[in-house]
């Protein structure tokens, strides 16, 4: 196929790009810069989903569409920060839609990006696909970014909105801001370490989504989220076991809604989302399990 790839320069964009290249797919990145990783014969258009209306040229005579563009949200949120994380998602997908609408031949397929910051804080209860939205900025985030891509529906585009779970990958992510209190013997849970953590390999956040993108029958929303999703605690543990050091040091709620402002509300929220939607697909995870996936990531290469 030929893939249309936003966000190519983020942590998770890489890997989709790399992978979708190796699968043979030929790719056309949007973007603000072109990808170190782009190889020769692939293409490059100049796209800020901020401030600019998405390239319709760029879009003739393709086939998907994978859209992942969207400002860090592992920031500080203040009013600015907040305006550019919904403005990148939300009217930035608004402008990919409404260059497709304007297409002659257009793409069967808009694979877009969500986050699992959909459901809001929910303490123990399971959450599927069909759960409905939670409260807070990221769940409204989330619900508008959803709609606007959902709109490609009427266009007659096969729509799937991604709700990512927290990747772990060994380049970048949250993984890699964990590490260096971990390593040095000072990580622990975040207070009391009972909320859950819903988290993904990055192998099978990639597989995941060109599952999707290549399963004709793939719509709608899919958890990406690995299908044992553990307390804070027991991450804590398990990393500090793989790292072989101690897991003992508590990071107070309050010191980090002191150092992160609301953003801290990502960290000590509790999510507890389950994959149905993969699972009844027969998508196979390669890491179900927390400490197969933590082994992978810092004992091998």
């Amino acid at each position: 196929m030929r893939v249309i790839l936003t966000g190519a320069s983020g942590f998770l964009g890489r890997a989709v790009g790399k992978r979708l290249a190796e699968a043979g797919h030929e790719l056309l990145v949007l973007g603000r810069r072109a990808p170190s990783w782009l190889r020769v014969g692939d293409g490059f258009h100049r796209w800020d989903a901020m401030d600019d209306a998405a390239p319709v040229e760029a879009l003739e005579g393709t086939d998907a569409v994978v859209h992942l563009a969207g400002e860090p949200v592992a920031q500080r949120w203040t009013q600015a920060a907040k305006q550019r994380i919904q403005g990148s998602r939300v009217e930035g997908t608004r402008a990919l839609v409404e260059a497709i609408s304007r297409l002659k031949a257009r793409p069967k397929v808009l694979v877009s990006a969500s986050a699992i910051g959909y459901y809001g804080d929910r303490g123990d209860e399971v959450l599927t696909e069909d759960s409905s939205r939670g409260d807070g900025f990221l769940a409204e985030v989330c619900a508008a970014w959803e709609r606007e891509a959902s709109k490609a529906e009427e266009l007659g585009l096969r729509v799937s909105r991604v709700r990512f779970g927290v990747v772990l990958g060994r380049d970048g992510g949250a993984l890699a801001k964990m590490l260096p209190p971990f390593r040095a013997g000072l990580g622990g849970p975040i207070g009391r370490g009972r909320q859950w953590m819903s988290w993904i390999h990055m192998a099978d956040a990639v597989g995941m989504l060109q599952f999707i993108l290549e399963t004709p029958e793939a719509k709608g929303a899919w958890n990406a989220t690995a299908p044992m999703p553990v307390r804070n605690a027991e991450f804590s543990r398990a990393l500090g076991g793989v790292l072989r050091r101690p897991a003992v040091f508590p990071a107070p709620p309050f010191v980090l809604g002191l150092v992160f402002g609301e953003m801290s509300t990502m960290l000590t929220g509790s999510q507890r989302v389950k994959p149905e939607a993969a699972l009844k697909a027969g998508y196979r995870f390669e890491y179900a399990e927390l400490e197969a996936a933590l082994k992978d990531l810092l004992t091998t290469r």
